[in-house]
């Protein structure tokens, strides 16, 4: 299998781990992230407009801008870690024998794992006490629980992403 040239560096670059299919593909995270950034640039645009024509602003914007970064970023958090392409010290990672190297990507994947589900559980209850004690948004007042019912979710997604690498990764050898 021939190396891929990285036309950044003109050198050449080892074959990314990221070209093995997945079983739901990341097309979902990629089309999120397009609607997303949409989104943003939309909300944003319209209230440079309206601050720029009326000195005034959207009072939404803000609180759902943000809704939409934190959402932006669990998004891509699941393509990377989709992608194996999470944060990771290098030199420990990609150093040492083939079998060491496979042991620690099971391994950063299989704790990747324990970190989104255990946020996905303890999320999960702060949704059901925004949802029981009738929370509502500072900015605009809309229920709490729409901004944070999408932390479980996105934790069970990133959580799966890291189960499937742990497979993948296992399967390997």
């Amino acid at each position: 299998m021939s190396q891929p040239k990285d036309p950044a560096s003109n050198a050449e670059s080892p074959v990314s781990e990221d070209d093995e299919p997945t079983r739901i593909p990341l097309k979902i995270e990629d089309w999120l992230t397009v609607v997303v950034m949409g989104l943003l640039s939309l909300i944003t645009f319209a209230n440079v407009l309206v601050r720029y024509f009326t000195d005034q602003s959207f009072a939404w914007t803000e609180e759902f801008s943000v809704f939409l970064m934190i959402v932006l970023s669990l998004v891509a958090g699941s393509a990377s870690v989709a992608r194996n392409r999470q944060i990771r010290i290098e030199y420990f990672a990609d150093s040492g024998s083939e079998k060491r190297q496979r042991v620690l990507a099971r391994f950063g994947a299989l704790m990747v794992f324990v970190l989104f589900a255990l946020i996905a559980v303890l999320s999960a209850r702060v949704v059901w006490d925004d949802f029981r004690f009738g929370e509502t948004s500072p900015g605009i007042g809309v229920p709490q629980w729409w901004y944070t019912v999408w932390l479980p979710v996105m934790s069970v997604a990133i959580a799966g992403r890291a189960l499937g690498l742990f497979i993948r990764r296992g399967r390997q050898a």
